[in-house]
């Protein structure tokens, strides 16, 4: 099976199903099929190849959805990007991953032309009309087929590739002009699907090697143990750039329910609104989100739709497992762990929330996984070592850069196999369940004693008045690493440091305990939605 395949399948078994809701917009199944393929035969018409990457530079939307899987039925790569993103970091990946074009609309177009203002590239803009002509190219108007090329003044080729003109249901198949192009086909599961690219804690940012058949078993592994139907209704709050985002779109295609796009997650209120409207069903979150779900009366809305939140991108706060518990006692909550290289290693099955609020459990359906210490043995119960991870939905490796690839992914038991090692320390219990420690990178060296950030979080969590912490180590001539923890506390909250440090005191060891304790308005983020640790140390410095 294709990525791809899961729109054709599914605009052959619900044809007239709505698959995605954006605001006022709705489109089925059907009419997708049918924009995908127009689209996709303006890509090729215009060049593009199998294999070829295609970077979407689109914020979630029905023209991103399309524009996905329209690289997809063309046979080339999708890239997708973050549409915050500068233009000297889209230039950098434009040339990184070897891309020959680039999708975007009229608010994006202005970056890319800056990103690519000395590449040879096609530049398909998704605006029903040309962008500004005192500040970018000219472009022309109407379907267009792929022959009418934009003039520019650099070595940019501008097209448009129109997703819809007026109702999405409206749109017309083959009849539209660009029939007479045939989609590509032999193409094989062993075929790259996507790049995504991810910042990681150091160095430039880099792009994951996903094949459709890392994709195909990843998501039909989520599938099976979210038991995912038709009926299922998924809300769609974070960045298709994001794996975690861009998977809600895939799953929700594979298993043929509706994708609501909802690009508010500032604004936790309105996305409940949006739940309410739309009969959400499932509610993919991250701790931040929660963090803000929390500070609200969940009570004044009607969220009796909703069967299961998920989260990903760090583990939730036991204690913010117990509030959304104790608010929303109806609805599963799956707590999970992952990362691009593999897309989901571990999740944990809802029914053991209550004995096992701090794990993020076992391996999802189909894979293996367990913990190696610094000598590479496995090590077993109560030990801490990191997570190696083996399955089909291992990834790649990296693009254009084999060291990396060979320092991450090793070889595995059978021929040709890669396993990877996750950076990530873990600890196992009897019974096989895993329990986040750290990234290695992160252990904080203080007074020669190795503390784990995730530990004392949890431990400030426990008070009352805490919305979010992050705790990290900044240099210190005398101990090596000084903890410092940041604290957002609720609105009206009177914490103070002394308290901070004296709840820490009698839940941790001294050497663990905070020297300083910083309270915030917010923390600062990264593309993903995780605490910008790095930027915690140089703010402090």
């Amino acid at each position: 099976m294709l990525v791809h395949d899961y729109l054709t399948r599914c605009a052959q078994r619900f044809s007239e199903k709505t698959a995605v809701v954006h605001g006022t917009r709705r489109a089925t199944y059907g009419a997708i099929d049918r924009m995908t393929s127009r689209a996709a035969r303006v890509l090729i018409e215009a060049g593009v190849r199998r294999g070829d990457r295609v970077i979407v530079f689109l914020p979630n939307s029905l023209e991103a959805v399309v524009a996905i899987f329209a690289v997809l039925k063309a046979g080339a790569v999708f890239v997708p990007l973050n549409t915050g993103m500068k233009a000297g970091k889209l230039g950098y990946i434009f040339e990184n991953s070897g891309a020959n074009a680039v999708v975007t609309d009229g608010t994006g177009f202005g970056t890319v032309r800056t990103a690519l203002a000395n590449a040879e590239a096609l530049v398909f803009v998704t605006s029903p009309s040309a962008p500004d002509p005192s500040t970018t190219v000219s472009m022309p108007t109407g379907e267009g087929n792929g022959r009418d090329h934009g003039t520019c003044d650099e070595a940019l080729t501008v097209l448009p590739l129109l997703v819809n003109t007026g109702s999405p249901d409206e749109v017309p198949g083959d009849e539209t002009g660009t029939g007479c192009t045939p989609l590509p086909d032999g193409a094989i599961d062993q075929d790259l699907a996507c790049l995504i690219y991810t910042s990681g804690s150091t160095g430039e940012p880099k792009g994951v090697v996903c094949g459709h058949n890392n994709v195909v078993f990843a998501s039909g592994s989520i599938v099976e143990y979210l038991e995912n139907t038709p009926d299922d209704t998924v809300i769609s709050v974070l960045p298709f750039s994001f794996d975690y985002g861009l998977y809600q779109l895939l799953m929700v295609f594979r298993f043929g329910g509706t994708l609501v796009i909802e690009n508010a997650f500032a604004y936790p209120a309105a996305i409940l609104r949006t739940i309410e409207r739309e009969r959400v069903t499932g509610f993919p979150c991250v701790p931040t989100l929660v963090a803000m779900l929390l500070k609200l009366d969940l009570g004044r809305f009607d969220l009796r739709s909703v069967r299961y939140i998920t989260n990903t991108a760090a583990a939730l706060p036991p204690a913010h497992i117990r509030l959304l518990r104790d608010r929303l006692p109806s609805v599963r909550i799956y707590s999970m762990y992952g990362l691009t290289e593999c897309k989901r290693a571990l999740y944990l099955p809802p029914e053991r929330l209550t004995d096992k609020s701090a794990s993020v459990g076992i391996a999802i359906p189909g894979t293996e996984v367990w913990l190696e210490d610094e000598m590479g043995a496995r090590v077993g119960p109560g030990e801490t070592g990191e997570l190696f991870v083996r399955g089909s939905h291992v990834m790649r490796g990296y693009w254009a850069d084999r060291e990396l690839t060979e320092r991450v992914y090793r070889p595995g038991p059978t021929p040709g196999e890669r396993v990877l090692r996750t950076g990530d320390l873990f600890r196992m219990d009897e019974e096989g369940f895993l329990y986040f420690v750290s990234r290695k990178d992160d252990i904080i060296k203080s007074r020669g004693e190795k503390v784990a950030p995730k530990e004392v979080e949890t431990a400030i969590y426990e008070l009352d008045g805490v919305v979010e912490v992050a705790v990290v180590g900044v240099p210190d001539e005398v101990l090596g690493e000084s903890i410092v923890a940041y604290v957002v506390p609720a609105g009206g909250a009177a914490l103070t440091e002394q308290q901070v440090r004296r709840h820490c005191t009698a839940r941790l060891e001294a050497f663990m305990v905070p020297q300083q304790v910083v309270f915030a308005e917010a923390l600062p983020r990264n593309p993903s939605g995780k605490v910008d640790r790095k930027e915690l140390v140089i703010y402090h410095a």
